[in-house]
Protein backbone atom coordinates (compact mmCIF):
# COMPACT_ATOMS: atom_id res chain seq x y z
CA UNK A 1 0.00 0.00 0.00
CA UNK A 2 2.73 2.42 1.01
CA UNK A 3 3.92 1.91 -3.07
CA UNK A 4 0.64 2.52 -4.28
CA UNK A 5 0.53 5.83 -2.67
CA UNK A 6 4.34 6.55 -3.29
CA UNK A 7 3.35 6.19 -7.05
CA UNK A 8 0.62 8.57 -7.08
CA UNK A 9 2.84 11.05 -5.25
CA UNK A 10 5.13 10.84 -8.58
CA UNK A 11 1.77 11.17 -10.35
CA UNK A 12 1.06 14.72 -8.73
CA UNK A 13 4.25 16.11 -8.36
CA UNK A 14 4.38 15.93 -12.18
CA UNK A 15 0.52 16.77 -12.64
CA UNK A 16 1.60 20.07 -10.80
CA UNK A 17 5.03 20.37 -12.80
CA UNK A 18 3.37 20.42 -16.26
CA UNK A 19 1.34 23.25 -17.52
CA UNK A 20 -1.92 22.29 -19.29
CA UNK A 21 -0.89 24.10 -22.01
CA UNK A 22 2.11 22.11 -22.96
CA UNK A 23 -0.05 18.61 -22.34
CA UNK A 24 -2.38 17.78 -25.73
CA UNK A 25 -5.60 16.49 -24.63
CA UNK A 26 -5.08 13.06 -24.89
CA UNK A 27 -2.11 13.14 -22.15
CA UNK A 28 -4.15 14.68 -20.21
CA UNK A 29 -6.45 12.46 -20.04
CA UNK A 30 -4.24 9.62 -19.23
CA UNK A 31 -2.40 11.78 -16.31
CA UNK A 32 -5.79 11.94 -14.66
CA UNK A 33 -7.16 8.35 -15.11
CA UNK A 34 -3.51 6.85 -13.50
CA UNK A 35 -3.71 9.47 -10.61
CA UNK A 36 -8.00 8.61 -9.88
CA UNK A 37 -6.83 4.36 -10.36
CA UNK A 38 -3.59 4.64 -8.03
CA UNK A 39 -5.45 6.24 -5.33
CA UNK A 40 -8.65 4.14 -6.02
CA UNK A 41 -6.56 0.90 -5.50
CA UNK A 42 -4.71 2.27 -2.60
CA UNK A 43 -8.03 3.39 -0.79
CA UNK A 44 -9.03 0.02 -1.44
CA UNK A 45 -6.70 -1.56 -0.09
CA UNK A 46 -6.33 0.51 3.25
CA UNK A 47 -10.32 -0.30 3.81
CA UNK A 48 -9.57 -4.27 3.53
CA UNK A 49 -6.94 -4.52 5.93
CA UNK A 50 -9.23 -5.42 9.34
CA UNK A 51 -9.03 -3.19 12.18
CA UNK A 52 -7.25 -5.21 15.23
CA UNK A 53 -9.92 -6.90 17.71
CA UNK A 54 -10.26 -4.99 21.40
CA UNK A 55 -10.15 -8.04 23.76
CA UNK A 56 -13.75 -9.14 24.92
CA UNK A 57 -15.48 -8.59 28.62
CA UNK A 58 -16.79 -10.98 30.56
CA UNK A 59 -20.48 -10.74 29.75
CA UNK A 60 -21.40 -14.79 30.21
CA UNK A 61 -24.84 -15.44 31.84
CA UNK A 62 -23.43 -18.11 33.93
CA UNK A 63 -20.35 -15.83 35.44
CA UNK A 64 -20.70 -15.62 39.05
CA UNK A 65 -19.49 -11.70 40.06
CA UNK A 66 -17.05 -12.46 43.26
CA UNK A 67 -14.54 -10.51 44.86
CA UNK A 68 -11.87 -8.71 43.29
CA UNK A 69 -13.60 -8.54 39.75
CA UNK A 70 -13.22 -4.86 38.54
CA UNK A 71 -16.75 -4.54 36.86
CA UNK A 72 -17.96 -1.14 34.48
CA UNK A 73 -21.07 -0.09 35.71
CA UNK A 74 -23.01 1.99 32.42
CA UNK A 75 -26.35 4.12 33.25
CA UNK A 76 -28.27 4.99 30.34
CA UNK A 77 -28.59 8.53 29.89
CA UNK A 78 -27.30 9.06 33.35
CA UNK A 79 -23.33 9.11 32.26
CA UNK A 80 -22.53 10.92 35.83
CA UNK A 81 -24.35 7.47 37.36
CA UNK A 82 -21.88 5.08 35.28
CA UNK A 83 -18.50 4.24 36.60
CA UNK A 84 -16.30 1.30 37.00
CA UNK A 85 -15.79 -0.16 40.40
CA UNK A 86 -13.95 -3.46 42.21
CA UNK A 87 -15.66 -5.75 44.04
CA UNK A 88 -14.36 -4.94 47.50
CA UNK A 89 -13.14 -8.11 50.10
CA UNK A 90 -16.74 -7.89 51.44
CA UNK A 91 -18.45 -8.49 48.55
CA UNK A 92 -19.96 -5.36 48.17
CA UNK A 93 -19.35 -2.32 45.72
CA UNK A 94 -20.51 1.26 45.91
CA UNK A 95 -21.77 3.50 43.23
CA UNK A 96 -23.26 7.40 42.85
CA UNK A 97 -26.69 6.67 44.32
CA UNK A 98 -25.71 2.81 45.12
CA UNK A 99 -24.35 2.15 48.26
CA UNK A 100 -22.83 -1.17 49.64
CA UNK A 101 -24.73 -3.16 47.21
CA UNK A 102 -23.59 -6.96 47.49
CA UNK A 103 -22.47 -7.79 44.19
CA UNK A 104 -20.48 -11.33 44.96
CA UNK A 105 -22.78 -14.30 43.86
CA UNK A 106 -24.98 -12.46 41.09
CA UNK A 107 -24.34 -12.31 37.71
CA UNK A 108 -23.78 -9.45 36.13
CA UNK A 109 -27.63 -9.14 34.64
CA UNK A 110 -29.12 -10.17 38.26
CA UNK A 111 -26.29 -7.19 39.83
CA UNK A 112 -27.82 -4.70 37.08
CA UNK A 113 -31.64 -5.44 38.01
CA UNK A 114 -30.88 -5.01 41.66
CA UNK A 115 -29.22 -1.54 40.86
CA UNK A 116 -32.06 -0.16 38.42
CA UNK A 117 -34.71 -1.10 42.08
CA UNK A 118 -32.50 1.56 44.01
CA UNK A 119 -31.91 3.91 41.12
CA UNK A 120 -35.64 3.84 40.25
CA UNK A 121 -36.11 6.42 43.73
CA UNK A 122 -34.12 8.90 42.04
CA UNK A 123 -33.86 8.07 38.36
CA UNK A 124 -36.70 7.69 35.94
CA UNK A 125 -36.71 4.44 34.34
CA UNK A 126 -33.17 3.54 35.11
CA UNK A 127 -31.70 0.66 32.43
CA UNK A 128 -28.46 -0.48 33.73
CA UNK A 129 -25.67 -2.83 32.01
CA UNK A 130 -23.23 -4.49 34.41
CA UNK A 131 -20.08 -6.06 32.73
CA UNK A 132 -17.12 -7.77 34.00
CA UNK A 133 -13.90 -5.55 32.79
CA UNK A 134 -11.58 -7.62 34.82
CA UNK A 135 -12.00 -11.27 36.25
CA UNK A 136 -9.92 -11.54 39.24
CA UNK A 137 -11.96 -13.85 41.47
CA UNK A 138 -11.61 -17.23 42.08
CA UNK A 139 -15.11 -17.92 41.10
CA UNK A 140 -13.91 -16.32 37.47
CA UNK A 141 -11.22 -19.96 37.18
CA UNK A 142 -11.31 -23.90 36.74
CA UNK A 143 -8.96 -25.71 38.99
CA UNK A 144 -7.84 -28.77 37.80
CA UNK A 145 -5.18 -30.95 40.07
CA UNK A 146 -4.45 -34.63 41.15
CA UNK A 147 -2.63 -36.45 38.33
CA UNK A 148 -2.06 -34.25 36.22
CA UNK A 149 1.59 -32.67 35.23
CA UNK A 150 0.58 -28.89 35.99
CA UNK A 151 -2.34 -28.64 38.67
CA UNK A 152 -3.13 -25.04 38.11
CA UNK A 153 -6.33 -22.44 38.00
CA UNK A 154 -7.08 -21.55 34.74
CA UNK A 155 -9.16 -18.26 33.72
CA UNK A 156 -12.34 -18.99 32.60
CA UNK A 157 -13.42 -18.01 29.07
CA UNK A 158 -16.83 -18.47 27.11
CA UNK A 159 -16.64 -22.44 25.46
CA UNK A 160 -13.63 -23.83 27.75
CA UNK A 161 -14.18 -27.36 27.54
CA UNK A 162 -12.47 -30.47 29.79
CA UNK A 163 -10.30 -31.36 26.79
CA UNK A 164 -9.27 -27.68 27.16
CA UNK A 165 -7.77 -27.68 30.38
CA UNK A 166 -6.65 -31.27 29.88
CA UNK A 167 -3.91 -29.93 27.43
CA UNK A 168 -3.19 -26.88 28.90
CA UNK A 169 -1.98 -28.53 32.24
CA UNK A 170 0.03 -31.05 30.01
CA UNK A 171 -1.96 -34.19 30.20
CA UNK A 172 -2.26 -36.88 32.59
CA UNK A 173 0.91 -38.37 35.01
CA UNK A 174 1.82 -41.96 34.76
CA UNK A 175 0.18 -42.87 37.87
CA UNK A 176 -3.19 -40.84 36.91
CA UNK A 177 -6.69 -42.53 36.57
CA UNK A 178 -8.47 -40.60 34.23
CA UNK A 179 -11.55 -42.49 33.50
CA UNK A 180 -12.36 -41.89 37.22
CA UNK A 181 -12.38 -38.07 37.33
CA UNK A 182 -14.38 -36.09 38.84
CA UNK A 183 -16.23 -32.24 37.66
CA UNK A 184 -17.32 -30.25 40.97
CA UNK A 185 -19.18 -27.53 40.24
CA UNK A 186 -19.44 -24.83 42.06
CA UNK A 187 -22.53 -23.84 44.50
CA UNK A 188 -24.90 -21.45 42.63
CA UNK A 189 -27.31 -19.46 45.38
CA UNK A 190 -28.68 -21.97 47.56
CA UNK A 191 -27.48 -24.94 45.94
CA UNK A 192 -24.58 -27.55 46.99
CA UNK A 193 -21.90 -28.21 44.99
CA UNK A 194 -22.78 -31.13 42.50
CA UNK A 195 -20.23 -33.78 41.08
CA UNK A 196 -20.41 -35.27 37.81
CA UNK A 197 -18.50 -38.26 37.00
CA UNK A 198 -15.80 -38.22 33.29
CA UNK A 199 -13.98 -40.99 31.76
CA UNK A 200 -11.28 -39.02 30.58
CA UNK A 201 -8.92 -41.54 29.57
CA UNK A 202 -11.49 -42.81 26.88
CA UNK A 203 -12.02 -38.80 25.96
CA UNK A 204 -8.11 -39.09 25.03
CA UNK A 205 -7.71 -42.23 23.61
CA UNK A 206 -10.79 -42.95 22.07
CA UNK A 207 -12.22 -39.72 21.20
CA UNK A 208 -15.30 -40.34 23.40
CA UNK A 209 -16.50 -36.20 22.74
CA UNK A 210 -19.76 -36.82 25.18
CA UNK A 211 -16.78 -36.50 27.73
CA UNK A 212 -15.79 -33.29 26.72
CA UNK A 213 -18.31 -31.26 28.79
CA UNK A 214 -18.53 -27.59 29.06
CA UNK A 215 -16.97 -26.17 31.82
CA UNK A 216 -18.25 -23.01 34.32
CA UNK A 217 -16.85 -20.56 36.31
CA UNK A 218 -15.85 -22.15 39.69
CA UNK A 219 -15.75 -25.50 38.24
CA UNK A 220 -12.91 -28.14 39.84
CA UNK A 221 -11.36 -30.97 38.02
CA UNK A 222 -10.51 -34.06 40.15
CA UNK A 223 -7.87 -36.46 38.56
CA UNK A 224 -7.37 -39.43 41.12
CA UNK A 225 -4.67 -42.05 41.05
CA UNK A 226 -4.86 -45.18 40.03
CA UNK A 227 -5.20 -47.87 42.13
CA UNK A 228 -2.42 -50.42 42.39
Amino acid sequence: MAQNFAEFNRGLNYFEAAPLQHLGRKRFFQVVMALVGTLGFAMGVAAAEPAPAAPPATSSADYTIGPGDVLQIFVWRNPELSTSVPVRPDGKISTPLVEDMVAVGKSPAKLARDMETVLAEYVRSPTVNVIVATANSALSQVKVFGQVKNPQSIPYRDGLRVLDVVLLVGGFTDFAAPNRAKLVHAAVGQEKPREEKLKLGDLVQKGDMKQNVSLKPGDVLVIPQARF
